[in-house]
């Protein structure tokens, strides 16, 4: 199957002291995706096409719709060619081991991945607190934001991206993934993870492009990552989660400064941080 299209070439006009010029610009293309579980509907979103097998795989372990059984299989469509759903439907397999999911309430747009979830303490009561790991230097989580934008083809070549990526201890990027959404990207990440057999994430960290929302947490804290970095601020539920997970949360992460957010308080020498 050829790669699907991530940009599409438009002409637009730009104005510049008070000059109009046409010219093509590479914009990022959002097609709404729906997952099913073994067969079943579970949610539509609005994504960046590519690693699809990935987000649909990330979705559901974030969401807890695997309830622990492991995914057998992934593919487009579940009943008829790829190709008569123009590679929009992706079905998740687990031999229909896993508990017959129930469907969202309504659709999930590239901006929000939570809407129509009943209940928030819903989402964190099959969770538990994450197991005691060694922190990840301060120096470290400040080095992974211009690590992680060396990647971000996308990026780079739209501009109306977002990315999230895995990293080690040492700092070391081990892949990144952008979409037009965060919670996309953070689940495309989880996914890869999970069909390589690498959750639960102990002693990773997590990075994410944008602000750290209570779903972004809560995602991490599904697939086990000790760290979250953020490049902008959390919300207060989202500290609340981190708290509540044991999972150190950073904001506002720059090469000469972060904010700590959780745990409530972090004990660090006196002076420079790196």
């Amino acid at each position: 199957m050829a790669p699907r299209s991530r940009s599409e070439t438009l002409l637009v006009t730009t104005v510049q002291s008070g000059v109009a010029a046409r010219h093509p610009d590479e914009l990022i293309v959002e097609e709404p995706m729906t997952v099913q579980l073994d067969g079943t509907v579970v949610s539509t979103t609005m994504r960046t096409p590519g690693h699809d097998y990935e987000l649909a795989a990330g979705f559901c372990h974030t969401e807890g719709l695997l309830a622990g059984f492991p995914v057998i299989g992934v593919r487009y469509c579940a009943d008829g060619p790829a190709a008569g759903t123009e590679f929009n439907v992706v079905t998740v397999e687990t031999g229909g081991r896993a508990p017959a999911p129930r469907a969202r309430l309504g659709n999930t747009t590239s901006s929000c991945g939570l809407c129509g979830n009943d209940a928030i303490d819903e989402l964190c009561a099959r969770l538990v607190p994450l197991p005691a790991a060694p922190a990840i230097p301060l120096s470290v989580l400040q080095a992974v934001p211009d690590a992680v934008r060396q990647v971000q083809g996308l990026f780079h070549s739209t501009g109306a991206v977002h990315a999230a990526a895995a990293f080690t201890p040492e700092g070391e990027v081990l892949f990144t993934r952008e979409d037009v959404g965060r919670h996309n990207a953070v689940d495309k990440v989880i996914g890869r993870l999970l069909l390589d057999g690498a959750l639960p994430a102990t002693g990773l960290g997590l990075f994410v492009s944008g602000r750290a929302s209570f779903e972004l947490v809560q995602k991490a804290w599904a697939a086990g990552f000790g760290t979250l970095v953020a490049v902008s601020a959390p919300t207060a539920l989202a500290v609340h989660t981190a708290r509540r997970a044991g999972l150190v949360l950073a904001g506002f992460v720059r090469a000469d400064r972060l904010n700590i957010y959780a745990p409530e308080r972090l004990l660090v020498e006196p002076g420079p941080v790196a």
